[in-house]
């Protein structure tokens, strides 16, 4: 039986080059970055020459990113210290981040008082940027935090126009681009958000390693703490083969982003003509474009046929989900999709399919065959 992975906002799969590079320096760099003989000199090369190679990709500066485990860890990290560090008194955000952020920020509010604001969502899962602006108005120290590219339905935030809002407004600006780093262009010499994020196994890099760009004018305070690593910000040995299997992988997507992109692209709309073919009622979550990587598709089919759909396609080595991966064992509706689909529609089965550059359309194909026989 053929494996179908369509889950690729969840995570993706390493490149063989990442392996290779991994699996070199797991060899023959054992060295404690933090160490000042040979041994360890050679492994804190290697981290900073990443550190500048992703930097370079981004048009920031190495000294901005630091290292980190992940996203969940960055967002946590960005939005405590914001709070407790740079007197951060009201955080605006919207009920369609993912939850490394919007419990952060519940958290926040419970710890420390702050005020919590939420911008309105439009009918086609966008952010109301009038109502942004209207909320920015109030004269309040204020976190802005708004993803990039939702992890559900890939509606894309205009990234500049918030940027500029927040700068005009004296605002910080916080923006989750973990589905977004390493898929589309980021250049942060033109787009003035203080903060991002990436995970670097949503762009074919290793699990358990990721970053945080915190611009220069943005002192933030360690929120684990022990050693010097990663400037006194992030304490922890490095492990120096994430970092560099990070980087390779940051470096390929950005080499291969054009045509990458232009047979994610062209998968994307394989995939929504078929499913329009055999459900001519069939909708799709989310604004008409949306990012190119992602499809969440709303099914016309019954409630008893959607409580085993999944089931059913897992079972048959067809890997996609109804979600976010993290929330992927719970039984609540979507709290995306529950900010702009109407009751009835919220009833019925909807899928996030996503794709990368090893999505084949023999692999819609297989897609559909199995959902017309549930």
């Amino acid at each position: 039986m053929k494996q179908v992975y369509l889950d690729n906002a969840a995570t993706t799969s390493l490149r063989p080059e990442v392996i290779a590079e991994m699996i070199k320096v797991l060899s023959e760099e054992y060295g404690n970055p933090s160490s000042t003989y040979a041994v360890g000199r050679s492994a804190r090369s290697l981290i900073e020459a990443s550190r500048k190679s992703i930097a370079k990709q981004l048009n920031a500066s190495s000294s901005e990113i630091i290292f980190i485990s992940c996203g969940t860890e960055a967002n946590n990290w960005i939005i405590r210290s914001a709070v407790r560090d740079l007197q951060i008194k009201r955080i605006i955000t919207s009920k369609m981040e993912h939850h490394a952020v919007l419990y952060a920020a519940k958290q926040m509010q419970k710890e420390y008082d702050v005020e919590l604001e939420f911008v309105n969502i439009l009918p086609n899962s966008e952010i109301d940027y009038g109502h942004l602006e209207q909320l920015l108005g109030d004269e309040v120290p204020t976190l802005v935090s708004l993803m990039h590219v939702n992890n559900e339905v890939g509606t894309e935030l205009d990234l500049k126009r918030v940027a500029d809002l927040c700068q005009k407004h004296q605002a910080l600006f916080h923006c989750d681009t973990v589905q977004s780093v390493g898929k589309t262009e980021i250049d942060l010499k033109e787009i003035p958000v203080d903060f991002i994020v990436a995970s670097a196994h949503k762009f074919h890099g290793p699990k358990g390693i990721g970053f945080a760009f915190i611009r220069k004018n943005n002192v933030l305070k360690p929120m684990i703490f022990g050693g010097e690593q990663e400037k006194g910000m992030r304490a922890g040995t490095e492990a120096v083969h994430q970092v560099v299997g990070m980087a390779k992988a940051f470096e390929i997507s950005y080499d291969k982003l054009d045509e990458e992109r232009e047979h994610i692209q062209e998968i994307k709309k394989y995939c929504q003509s078929k499913l329009q073919e055999v459900y001519p009622d069939v909708k799709f979550n989310g604004n008409q474009t949306g990012f190119y990587n992602i499809v969440n598709v709303l099914l016309p089919m019954s409630e008893e046929k959607a409580s085993m759909m999944l089931f059913q396609l897992d079972m048959k080595g067809i890997a996609v989900s109804r979600g976010s991966a993290c929330q992927s064992g719970s039984q609540k509706p979507s709290h995306v999709l529950s900010e702009f689909l109407n009751e009835t529609d919220l009833k019925k089965p909807s899928l996030r399919v996503s794709f990368s550059h090893e999505t084949t359309r023999e692999d819609i194909d297989i897609l559909i065959d199995v959902l017309q026989s549930v």
